[in-house]
């Protein structure tokens, strides 16, 4: 039996909703649409009419490989890369794949049982409104708060109108960097619509798990909720600010089980064979520094961080990759040997801002 026999391939064009995979079946998927829940697609052969709406998509997969084609062809297969994130149960891992200009069809060849979702980001472009402030300090980056990238809002809430996963704030012990795995595409915004999509809705985080983002030109992005004035990270009673003086983080969803008092900064990109750009480099940079400083945190010592929720425990560096966490490859292998580097410059930075 060859591989391909023992796993599926999923053939679509442009469906909403998710497609659970039967062993051996070849499913064409349907008109796309806005997202509004789930889809099983009928297993089997079956032509459906190609939309347009869909932008990208979903795969509940740490394997497996994927392509699109065009009206020049089928590309060449990709392997799938996942970044596994969660609350404070067992990290999910699932593939966010773009889905880019003149894709007419995609084929996933993933194992049997997948769930694959189609989901549709398109809006309008992210627009600046300032430079990025870190509890008050100013960092000198563009900054794009969750309205200026399209935050859908009523995606934290369930359908009786309440949040899914309340906010929650624990001092900061720990910052962690992450890579979407994901190529960025045109505007940086759809992607992030997307994410935030695929962990609110999709895996059930409530809202966008990291704390920041940064694009490929350098600019911040707010990522989860901390609070309704557009500042990013910190929040809760009094400001965030506890009578240390040293303020509070948001609890996120981006290392299943060590998430409360880690902050999750995510540079947008698949760095496995590319490294982040400089821009985005000195972005992550200024960002830890001036998290660093308003937290009293050393970028180049190690924490012994305790969970306050679940009580569990880790030594890492104080500025940390995904990996030192969780079973992954993120942030990348040619992103993750420079975490030595950044460490040093954000020490030099602390203070600075």
């Amino acid at each position: 039996m060859t591989d391909l026999s023992r796993r599926n391939v999923l053939r679509g064009a442009f469906a909403a909703g998710a497609a659970a995979l039967a062993a051996g079946t070849v499913v064409r998927a349907a008109q796309a649409a806005p997202p509004s829940g789930p889809t099983a697609l009928a297993a089997g052969r079956s032509a459906r009419p190609v939309g347009s709406a869909s932008t990208h998509l979903s795969v509940a997969s740490n394997g497996g490989r994927w392509r699109t084609r065009t009206a020049s062809g089928w590309g060449d297969w990709r392997t799938l890369a996942s970044c596994p994130a969660g609350h404070e149960n067992p990290a999910n891992a699932r593939a966010l794949l773009p889905l880019g200009p003149g894709v007419v069809e995609y084929e996933v060849d993933v194992p049997a049982g997948t769930s694959v979702t189609e989901l549709s980001t398109a809006g309008a472009t992210a627009r600046s409104t300032g430079e990025a402030r870190i509890a008050g300090r100013s960092t000198g980056k563009q900054y794009f708060p969750r309205s200026a990238w399209g935050a859908d809002e009523s995606l934290r809430f369930r359908e009786d109108g309440s949040e899914s996963f309340p906010a929650a704030y624990f001092p900061v012990q720990t910052l962690t960097v992450h890579h979407t795995a994901l190529p960025v595409g045109a505007d940086p915004a759809a992607d992030i619509r997307a994410i935030y999509r695929d962990h609110a809705v999709n895996q059930d985080f409530g809202d966008i798990g990291y704390h920041l983002l940064i694009d490929p030109q350098g600019g911040v992005y707010e990522g989860r909720w901390s609070g309704a004035d557009q500042r990013p990270v910190f929040g809760g009673p009094e400001g965030g600010r506890p009578v240390d003086g040293k303020p509070r983080m948001s609890n996120g969803a981006h290392v299943g089980g060590y998430n409360a008092g880690n902050v999750g900064v995510c540079v947008m990109g698949d760095f496995t064979t590319e490294p982040p750009s400089a821009q985005a480099v000195d972005s992550l940079i200024a960002v830890l520094a001036a998290i660093s400083t308003a937290c009293g945190l050393d970028p180049v010592g190690r924490t012994d961080y305790v969970n306050p929720i679940s009580g569990a425990t880790r030594s890492v560096d104080t500025i940390s990759g995904h990996r030192d966490w969780l079973a992954t490859q993120c942030p990348g292998e040619r992103f993750f040997p420079e975490l030595a580097g950044i460490r040093a410059e954000v020490a030099k930075r602390v203070g600075q801002y």
